[in-house]
């Protein structure tokens, strides 16, 4: 019981951080009225904070994130917050830029609750992970929903300074009820194993290059393309939110599928496979997804759009299990260095992706969806090509 407490606990620290997630671009017409910028200017912030979610990876293995957890996930938490409360008395929306991007940085809330759950579980992994990664999306669904009724209420400042409150009310009492550990950053082994030169750890972070490439992009991108479309500020909210729920959903349902298919073989071929299928399923339902959104948008069709996003969301469902590959292929010694690793390589996507689609969508909007639907068959490809391969754990011959 204690095991699902701290899962719970986690879910909701990532809800309250991922707050960021969304809020700002359901408030877009208030933010770019109060700083007078044009709608190019304000995509930038998107771009800074996807940009955040992958240079967030190059500080985990820093001393920054070595020694207590609990202090770890504060530091990794306050990364969303600080920014929060600067945000509205910020005159430059050049530093707004900034700080959105030093809000990038609470991604690493994820490597570090995977570390704890790691020492939890073994064939619950899955849906342990899959439960709080849901945690990203929920943040998504709190920050539309500030952004929707608080802002109406209170002016956006007021709201920002709300949701700051919140985070750290959230933080204060998941602080109260668990467990604190040490995180220590071994050094490399007498047999000087190197995760970077292991040909393994690039092709498997990259399965999970293209739902990021996708997650991170679909909701700054289908926003502007709704108030390009004249939708009203409701209904790209709703769009947002369902999405964000969707990806939840997906989360927890592929995280418990996983747990099904992992307890029949906890070995690590066994866990591993089982990780394959749940991410090559996950891209299947979502490839077709996105080819209903991409034909939905090019008709301007609101109602085709909306029931799209609940197949879309099933991208996430790549998250639980990819999040549990590094404690089940790499020996117990590297496998939180592993993480972060797979974490960069798999964020890499948030530093190009955007402004790629970005790109494509000034030439053609057909192109940008095209783009955007072609990676889950991306995912799948690398997918294949990943299960072929000796894990480390079989390599070195080390326990994971």
């Amino acid at each position: 019981m204690k095991r699902w407490k701290s899962v719970i606990l986690d879910t909701l620290v990532m809800t309250a951080g991922f707050g960021t997630l969304s809020m700002m671009s359901v408030a877009k017409p208030d933010i770019i009225s109060h700083f007078g910028i044009s709608a190019e200017a304000y995509d930038l912030q998107h771009v800074a904070y996807v940009f955040g979610l992958f240079i967030a990876f190059l500080l985990g293995h820093t001393k920054l994130y070595e020694g207590s957890f609990k202090r770890s996930v504060a530091i990794a938490l306050s990364f969303a917050a600080i920014p929060q409360i600067l945000i509205p008395y910020t005159g430059n929306w050049h530093l707004v830029v900034f700080l959105r991007f030093i809000q990038g940085f609470v991604v690493n809330l994820v490597p570090l609750f995977s570390t704890q759950i790691a020492n939890y579980f073994v064939a619950e992994r899955p849906f342990a992970k899959g439960i709080i990664l849901s945690g990203i999306f929920w943040g998504g669904v709190f920050g539309s929903m500030s952004a929707k009724y608080l802002v109406s209420a209170f002016g956006w400042k007021v709201a920002f300074l709300i949701t700051v409150l919140i985070m750290y009310t959230v933080l204060l009492i998941w602080w109260l009820f668990t467990e604190d550990f040490e995180i220590i950053h071994k050094k490399e082994s007498s047999a000087e194993v190197n995760i970077w030169k292991m040909k393994f750890t690039w092709v498997l972070g990259f399965t999970f290059f293209p739902a990021l490439w996708v997650i991170f992009t679909i909701i700054g991108f289908s926003s502007s393309l709704g108030y390009g479309l004249g939708w009203t500020k409701d209904q790209v909210a709703n769009l947002s939110t369902s999405l964000n729920i969707s990806k939840a959903i997906w989360s927890i349902v592929m995280g418990f599928v996983g747990f099904q298919l992992s307890k029949k073989n906890p070995s690590s071929r066994g866990l591993f496979k089982a990780i394959i299928q749940v991410m090559i399923l996950s891209y299947a339902i979502a490839f077709v997804g996105l080819a209903i959104y991409s034909k939905a948008m090019l008709a301007g069709n609101y109602s085709l759009t909306f029931a799209s996003v609940w197949l879309i969301g099933a991208l996430q469902g790549t998250g639980p299990a990819f999040w549990t590959s590094a404690p089940a292929t790499y020996p117990r010694n590297i496998y939180p260095r592993a993480s972060f690793a797979l974490g960069l390589v798999s964020n890499s996507a948030n530093a190009i992706a955007p402004s790629i689609t970005e790109i494509l969508a000034k030439q053609s909007e057909s192109l940008a969806l095209a783009e955007l639907a072609f990676m889950p068959i991306l995912g799948i490809i690398t997918l294949v090509a990943v299960s072929r391969m000796k894990l480390p754990v079989e390599e070195l011959r080390e326990e994971s």
